[in-house]
């Protein structure tokens, strides 16, 4: 299984030189996703989280400043899941076991279900090569190779290389996470993977993402769900324990 993982982008390691136009850069990379309000797109997920292997395909829908609308697409039948999130109110409905999770965060159910656990606007953020949910350029350094990184406030590294004279994010750095941004579909990542070897088991995920729409009126019932009278509750715990981070 790890010969056929795809292989990881080298970063540069050297301290590199100061790039004076950092900023003019990052603003210019920046400018389609920090103007996303809204986002509909189909993920193809695949990858490693855990000791499992995670596969399928996720209709997705967010909007600022913190809506999310997660749906697994079964291959027929009801959907494996549907979360939504909107502001601090999260529900998770598992619609073929007829249980749901209500009262957690949206990163804390979503952390449980799949391993990636990120608030709706930073998932947001990653999605679409923002990285941060606010982005602001604080430096930049070139480096060997055709390198440039540029850090933003917050913590998080973004590396950049020219493509045809164009600069290019390639991948970054938040946190936990390394993000890798393979291929590109116009101003928008057509392949995004999410790395983390922080406990408690590692992630590898990789999301192709097409059906992209930015900025389309949404209505305020994708963010909300039906839990049928006849749903049982399902702690966060239970939901973790049987996830792919868990030893169910």
């Amino acid at each position: 299984m790890s010969g056929c993982a795809a292989k990881r982008i080298a970063l540069p390691t050297d301290p590199g030189t100061p790039l004076p136009d950092f900023a003019q850069i990052h603003s210019q990379l920046s400018a389609a996703c920090s103007g996303a309000r809204t986002l509909t797109a189909e993920l193809a997920l695949s990858g490693r989280a855990g000791r499992q292997r995670l596969r399928g395909r996720v209709v997705s829908g967010f909007q600022r400043p913190a809506s999310m609308r997660l749906e697994g697409v079964a291959p027929f039948g009801p959907p494996a899941f549907i979360l939504v999130a909107r502001g601090a109110e999260a529900t998770l409905l598992l619609p073929r076991d007829d249980r749901f999770v209500r009262g957690n965060k949206a990163e804390e159910i979503l952390g449980a279900l799949t391993g990636v656990a990120l608030a709706p606007a930073d998932l947001q953020a990653a999605l679409t090569g923002c990285v941060m949910t606010m982005p602001r350029a604080t430096d930049g350094r070139m480096h060997a190779g055709g390198w440039a990184s540029i850090e933003l406030e917050g913590g998080a590294s973004l590396y950049v290389r020219q493509e045809s004279g164009v600069w290019r994010i390639r991948a970054a750095r938040r946190g936990e996470w390394e993000i890798e941004y393979p291929m590109w579909q116009g101003n928008f990542p057509s392949v995004v993977r999410l790395r983390s070897e922080a406990a408690p088991q590692r992630i590898d995920l990789t999301a192709q993402v097409s059906q992209l729409e930015v900025n389309v009126d949404l209505d305020a019932g994708a963010f909300t769900v039906n839990v049928p009278a006849s749903a049982r509750p399902l702690s966060l715990q239970e939901l973790r324990e049987n996830g792919p981070l868990g030893t169910q």
